[in-house]
């Protein structure tokens, strides 16, 4: 362990890319009609953050209070998994299960809680896969005085309860989706259980609801942003334990932990002119958008009225198949993370749950830590790089949340039930078949791995 100072602002990626992102588009004119820019009920903070080149952002002094009962978050080398996995270089983790969400997405809901209070929205509404982001906004609204709703996945709240339980013990109120609240769940039928319907859900309903606002926890510009804490804190403290990694992981659901770890490198040695680590996105093998996707225009949730964005997808419409890793079952890639992954400037490896699992319960035996099965993802792709995968100085990977109320998945893997289920090929191919590709950009970089 080691001991850093709290980060007083937030580091852009924006002012480092070659280019700018691809531009939302409106779903009424999808083939290239008005730019729908980003949502019109996010308050002015949260667009200034998604759209200017500025690197620095202060974050905002109730933030910070927020943030200092439980960051600086612990960084430390994990020798034991380096013996388990036969690691021939080290391997450092950045553990960010250690407050009442359990996992990184506290970093933004408390930030995006405090500029929705002061722009006067009294109730905030959102979808949430694991639970981890519905748990960290029901934690957040309850800090910052505001109602919380969630609509969580539906077989992910049956199989994680206790997830439900603690979400409203902290003030929300709890829906499993598909519910029968909304029209957007009435229309697809009852057998869809996917991230993109209960964000489709939380739409329709904060649309309808006077003082209410849809919030979402992954993959916009401003999440990523206030992500950045981690990989700052990261350089940080691996400069001060004198280590030097080649190599960069994160797990990827729609991307903000994997870009909260990631970006600040990616930022950090274009300012400093050092040659940047391999940065590395693991994802689930059954949502496989960065390794077997295309790079285009589609939805970010199931209602089709959010704008179009550029992204790496496998189609909002394919039906991902159920895992334990239900915050990794988001069928897109955030747009930056995407813009960046078809520059070559991110890779991307999938993982399989059971591969996931195992790399999980090494690092329980050997470091005394459950992660969560998204943060397996990291691990097992941290366990290649640093065995025969290409690593020769060192690898850092973010253990994004704890798995304490994931254990009937670590039960499965015990009693040698859990088993991966492959994307089926023509199921992948229809999904994108009616894609637009983004123009001028399509053909480089679609469905590649490493």
């Amino acid at each position: 362990m080691n001991h850093v100072s709290l980060p007083a602002s937030w580091r852009s990626v924006l002012p480092h890319l070659d280019e700018p992102l691809p531009p939302d588009r409106s779903p009424e004119s999808p083939a290239g009609g008005s730019d729908a820019g980003v949502s019109v009920n996010l308050p002015f903070a949260l667009v200034r953050q998604s759209s200017q080149n500025r690197e620095f952002w202060d974050i905002p002094a109730e933030v910070l209070d927020a943030y200092r009962s439980f960051r600086p978050t612990p960084l430390w080398r994990a020798r034991r998994f380096e013996d388990a996995v036969g690691a021939r270089v080290p391997i450092y983790v950045k553990y960010e299960g250690g407050n009442i969400s359990g996992s990184h997405k506290l970093n933004t809901a408390l930030a995006q809680a405090h500029y929705y209070a002061k722009a006067g929205v009294k109730e905030l509404v959102t979808g949430t896969g694991a639970g981890q982001w519905g748990t960290a906004l029901a934690a957040a609204c309850s800090m910052f005085g505001l109602r919380c709703r969630v609509f969580m996945v539906g077989t992910s709240l049956q199989k994680k309860p206790y997830r439900g339980t603690l979400m409203r013990a902290l003030g929300a109120t709890v829906h499993a989706s598909p519910s029968e609240l909304t029209d957007v769940a009435a229309r697809v039928g009852g057998g869809v259980n996917s991230l993109a319907l209960a964000i489709g859900e939380a739409v329709e309903y904060a649309g309808r609801t006077e003082g209410a606002a849809f919030c979402i926890g992954s993959g916009e510009t401003y999440s990523i942003l206030h992500q950045s804490v981690i990989g700052l804190e990261a350089i940080e403290q691996l400069a001060e334990l004198e280590a030097t990694v080649d190599s960069v992981v994160g797990c990827v659901g729609a991307g903000s932990n994997f870009g909260g770890i990631a970006l600040p490198f990616f930022a950090d040695a274009a300012t400093t002119g050092a040659e940047c680590p391999r940065l590395v996105a693991a994802e689930s093998s059954t949502t496989p958008k960065l390794t077997r996707g295309v790079y285009a225009y589609d939805k970010t949730d199931a209602t089709g009225v959010s704008p179009m964005e550029a992204m790496y997808t496998i189609g909002s419409s394919y039906p991902i198949p159920d895992s334990h890793s239900a915050g990794l079952r988001f069928h897109g890639a955030a747009k930056v993370i995407s813009a960046m992954r078809h520059r070559d400037q991110v890779t991307a490896q999938a993982v399989g749950q059971v591969e996931a699992l195992q790399a999980g319960q090494a690092f329980t035996r050997s470091e005394m830590v459950l992660p969560a099965p998204e943060s397996g993802h990291a691990l097992a792709v941290a366990a290649r790089l640093a065995t025969d995968g290409g690593s020769s100085r060192g690898v850092v990977a973010c253990v994004s949340g704890h798995g304490y109320l994931d254990l009937s998945a670590y039960q499965q893997l015990l009693d040698g039930e859990l088993t991966t289920e492959p994307p089926e090929e023509q199921a992948l191919v229809s999904a994108m078949d009616r894609l637009r590709p983004v123009p001028g950009l399509a053909v480089a970089g679609s469905g590649r791995g490493v």
